[in-house]
């Protein structure tokens, strides 16, 4: 992977033109004979770079947060949610995530549960403390949107390698950072998206920027995250994320803080039949 990263910054770099100019010193036959050698498809090279964007963050075994989600009106009026978070990383499967509503009192004690997989779907429950029932969230309707944000349902578990296709489109420039772009077609069933352009940073695979595309092709939502820090010396965290929803004017703000890494969460923390009674 370390060569593929060179390659890419000796063609992209600030100083494209100073390599054009070498090259133009080398007979055409010599660099016909490095392309072939170098060459990969644009799927090998999406590909590539979306397993070591998970390999990177592996080994985080679990963390908690606290989140307050910020919901704007397209009229500009707000109200604000605050969430707890948690989440197991599963060897051989996608991760376990918990998020636990403390307010507002109308949604307090609302609790979802994500068991993230590869390309079978994934299983999602939702306790809604009105009616005292944990509710299994049917595949057909992750496109939804989650308690009243721009996120959907399917957004919200972890993005495995194998739920998409990938296409590497190009490198620039993302705010301070160098930015793979790659396009990843979702290769579950039932996604609300037709595919999903992703901005990945070169350096430690923070992903900055994604758009989704819904069934028409069109542009639905944009997504941008920034204020990252790393955890334990390896793990880098958002500690906000912005989903703003291009048809109907909507956004949703998410504000990460207090991330603890290593906690000592199993998978007896993520049970379906526990929602009830947490606190």
């Amino acid at each position: 992977m370390h060569n593929f990263r060179v390659a890419i910054k000796a063609v992209a770099s600030p100083f494209t033109t100073v390599a054009l100019l070498v090259i133009a010193l080398v007979p055409l036959t010599q660099v016909q004979a490095q392309t072939q050698t170098q060459t990969q498809t644009a799927a090998e090279k999406g590909l590539e770079i979306a397993e070591a964007a998970q390999a990177f963050d592996e080994g985080f075994v679990d963390f908690t947060a606290n989140m307050n989600m910020i919901l704007k009106t397209k009229q500009g009026d707000t109200s604000t949610r605050i969430i707890r978070i948690k989440t197991l990383e599963v060897e051989n499967d996608g991760d376990k995530s918990l998020s636990i509503f403390d307010e507002p009192a109308d949604v307090k004690g609302t609790a979802m549960l994500t068991y993230t997989h590869g390309l079978e779907p994934d299983d999602q429950w939702l306790y809604l403390p009105a009616l005292k029932k944990v509710k299994r969230i049917n595949s057909r309707n992750k496109s939804g949107p989650f308690m009243g944000s721009t996120f959907a349902f399917e957004d919200l578990g972890s993005q495995e390698v194998e739920k998409y296709r990938y296409q590497y489109l190009k490198q620039e420039s993302c705010g301070d950072w160098m930015c793979y772009v790659i396009e990843r077609t979702p290769a579950y069933e039932k996604s609300g998206y037709t595919k999903q352009i992703a901005w990945i940073d070169t350096q430690a695979y923070r992903l900055a920027k994604v758009e989704f595309y819904d069934r028409k092709k069109s542009l639905l939502k944009t997504l941008e995250a920034s204020e990252f820090k790393l955890y334990i010396g390896k793990h880098w965290r958002p500690g906000k994320m912005n989903m703003v929803n291009h048809q109907n004017g909507k956004s949703t703000v998410l504000e990460w803080t207090n991330y603890q890494f290593k906690t000592g969460l199993s998978d007896r923390d993520f049970r379906a039949q526990s929602l009830k009674r947490l606190k």
